[in-house]
């Protein structure tokens, strides 16, 4: 039986709550699940070219993956992201400023998108 789809929001642009909530969701999908993350407002600073993630150092040192290393894993997994138009506007971005797999959306398409059986959790 196939898991439920399990959505994902990011409400701040705290690196390791996104770090933790993109390695959720690739695990959801290593068990079979549909995953999917939308980064509100603030969150959407973190896919700047300009993101230095402050803990980024330690998990390289320790064999992880660097945050935009694991963006990366993660779309090519089949991780849908989506961003905030309204977040791309504060952190002064453009949709040509990110990676053109992931969408750009709002909080009621993201709503929208979710089932009666789907899981919802914020990171």
């Amino acid at each position: 039986m196939k898991p439920p789809r399990l959505a994902l929001v990011l409400l701040t642009d705290d690196a390791e709550r996104l770090r933790g909530g993109l390695v959720l969701a690739m695990a959801h999908g290593a068990l079979g699940g549909e995953a999917s993350l939308f980064l509100q407002l603030d969150a959407v600073r973190l896919l700047g070219p300009a993101t230095d993630p402050p803990r980024d150092g330690d998990h390289r040192a320790a064999g992880l993956p660097s945050l935009a290393d694991l963006i990366d894993e993660a779309l090519g997994g089949g991780i849908a992201i989506t961003v905030c138009q309204t977040g791309l506007a504060l952190a002064n971005l453009d949709a040509g400023g990110i990676d053109p797999r992931i969408a750009i959306g709002g909080a009621v398409s993201f709503l929208q998108g979710i089932g009666g059986d789907d899981r919802l959790l914020v990171v």
